[in-house]
């Protein structure tokens, strides 16, 4: 489980064509600080299993290898990932930590493109203070998404600023869009979403309830 809460911007530093799975090699010291061998870290939003030994962890500091099945790779963004390529990262949260964004799984529902940008007021240094960005939103989880609701992009918990049938907005303060991907994000590219694991929860629940269409007894 996570929160959405990007701890590190790390770099992918080789991709090995394993035929029905990858195996990635990433840099991220502050995420591999304390990695031990079986442990999770969301890289965009996908939570993947360290791979190497605690021996193999010390010997080369701030880097590890984790292994990404063909199902992953189909259904989100990082069969796209290559040498060099920037990926938001995050450690599995502490039971009794802070939550300080939302409930996070590290489960991907589904992508969207980001359509487009739209930079705020600029600030004393000269960049936008904000900045919103639209996405693409597949139809079968546009239900989940409401104005004010939270959604994760590329593994970073953010909250629905507008949410249309087919797109969503969210705004990015100047924190996120240096701290994270979405910062160099270009229009066109593709993002993983998870939505709101509550949501699934409670449709679930109210399905339950719901009694099946028919003639009256």
């Amino acid at each position: 489980m996570f929160t959405g809460i990007i701890e590190e911007l790390g770099e992918v530093l080789s991709v090995e064509d394993l035929g029905d799975s990858s195996r990635i090699r990433l840099r991220g010291p502050v995420t591999t600080q304390d990695a031990r061998e079986g442990q999770s870290i969301a890289v965009n939003g996908v939570c993947l299993t360290v791979l190497d030994t605690d021996a193999q962890l010390a010997s080369v500091p701030g880097e590890f290898s984790a292994d990404v099945m063909a199902e992953t790779l189909h259904r989100s963004s990082l069969g796209a990932l290559a040498p060099g390529s920037r990926v938001n990262l995050e450690r599995a949260m502490a039971l009794g930590a802070r939550l300080g964004g939302h409930l996070v799984q590290g489960h991907v529902d589904g992508t969207a493109v980001l359509l487009s940008r739209s930079p705020g007021e600029l600030g004393a240094d000269g960049g936008p203070q904000w900045e919103v960005l639209r996405f693409s939103l597949p139809a079968a989880l546009s239900r989940y998404l409401v104005d004010k609701g939270s959604i994760t992009v590329d593994g970073v918990s953010l909250t629905v600023v507008e949410a249309a049938a087919d797109s969503f907005t969210v705004s990015l303060i100047p924190a996120t869009l240096s701290h994270t991907t979405l910062g160099a994000k270009q229009i066109g590219e593709t993002v993983n979403l998870e939505v709101d694991v509550l949501a699934k929860y409670v449709e679930r629940l109210l399905g339950d309830r719901v009694a099946p269409q028919g003639d009256p007894a």
